[in-house]
């Protein structure tokens, strides 16, 4: 794994490996640079220190991916007959499942089966492709299992739900036990916000709407701010609009426990961040979602009533945050993406194809 949501994700897989007493390597890329707040999520997730870690050098996403594939090779090659287990549908998550193809390894996909229908969407790309290299898929619900079909994929699919499910009904109480992050929080009442995918922080004309969304909203807004979104907040010249505002509080990158603690108090959640789509769905947590974006893959979150993909313009948003504050509703009934046993019935699926 090599992001801060791919941790999150594998956590119950792990912890339902060292259940059973599986031997297992936990191997990070460093993708997300930030290195100190990755081992902090390592660190509140209860996961072992990495067996490996690969420190990248390069900053390019290609030179990156190179990096990873280098450095998991000479990992793996070692290890007699191993399964990779990768996560989600990031630049680690495509290389290592080349890396495992290209060395006869038994690959698994955990989130397989997800789709945008978006092109624009660098993670459409690498959830496709490994989506087709994958010997055994597990796709978090019936519609991705779908799509999984109609593509014609050649390996083993199995729905489990999602692991964030698991993980946020574990992790819930005792961030609220734990985290101060309310202490910091200078709005009783708050809409909460993210934004760090490329298609919409690398265009300076669709940052320049969310930021106006933001500083307009009529509930304040709580703002955590992903780095490659401060890169380009500076180079925009927004950052100074949103410091100048007493209706945005911005927050630097937050530990998981924080998060999910602002999660569960917020009024309700506006992201591009597919997670955060499904962690408002889990019990403890329940909150409306607006999607900052022009497609979702993610379509359960919006059929249950959790999510409303409300586009990019500032306008759209406006009236998206105004309408859910009227409505002031909790959204009911189950969560779509799971009953929080996903890592047990991912690991069950792994030793049955084994065995077989």
């Amino acid at each position: 794994m090599g992001t801060r949501p791919e941790i999150i994700k594998q956590a119950p897989v792990i912890e339902e490996a060292k259940r059973q007493g599986l031997d297992f390597l936990f191997v990070t890329t460093g993708q997300h640079y930030d290195y100190g707040l990755c081992t902090r999520f390592i660190d509140e997730m209860g996961l072992p220190p990495p067996d490996y870690s690969i420190h990248l050098v390069k900053r390019d996403p290609v030179e990156q991916m190179g990096e990873m594939m280098v450095g998991l090779k000479k990992i793996v090659e070692g290890e007699r007959d191993p399964l990779l287990l990768v996560e989600g549908d990031t630049n680690t998550v495509a290389a290592s499942a080349i890396v495992g193809r290209k060395l006869s390894l038994t690959v698994g996909h955990v989130e397989a089966g997800l789709r945008s229908f978006d092109w624009r969407m660098p993670e459409e790309h690498n959830r496709i492709m490994v989506d087709h290299l994958a010997d055994i898929l597990f796709a978090p619900t019936e519609p991705s299992r779908q799509n999984l079909l109609r593509e014609r994929v050649h390996g083993n699919i199995h729905v489990t739900g999602n692991t964030i499910i698991d993980a946020a009904i574990r992790n819930t109480p005792l961030a609220v036990k734990q985290s101060k992050i309310r202490n910091r929080i200078r709005f009783e009442k708050y809409v909460l916000a993210t934004a760090h995918r490329a298609e919409n922080v690398d265009d300076a004309a669709v940052l320049a709407n969310l930021v106006e969304a933001m500083i307009n909203s009529p509930l304040p807004v709580v703002f955590t701010v992903h780095p490659r979104t401060d890169k380009m907040l500076k180079r925009f010249a927004l950052r100074t609009r949103l410091e100048k505002s007493k209706n945005v509080q911005l927050l630097p990158p937050l530990g998981y426990f924080d998060f999910l603690v602002l999660l569960k108090n917020c009024s309700l959640a506006i992201t591009d961040s597919g997670g955060i789509q499904e962690e408002a769905t889990a019990p403890p947590i329940r909150k409306p979602v607006l999607v900052l974006r022009v497609s979702t893959e993610r379509p359960e979150a919006v059929r249950f009533g959790f999510a409303k993909v409300v586009g990019v313009q500032r306008d759209s948003i406006l009236r998206g945050i105004r309408y859910a504050i009227r409505q002031n509703r909790v959204p009911g009934g189950k969560s779509p993406f799971g009953d929080g046993r996903a890592g047990r019935r991912i690991v069950h699926s792994l030793l049955t194809y084994q065995r077989a």
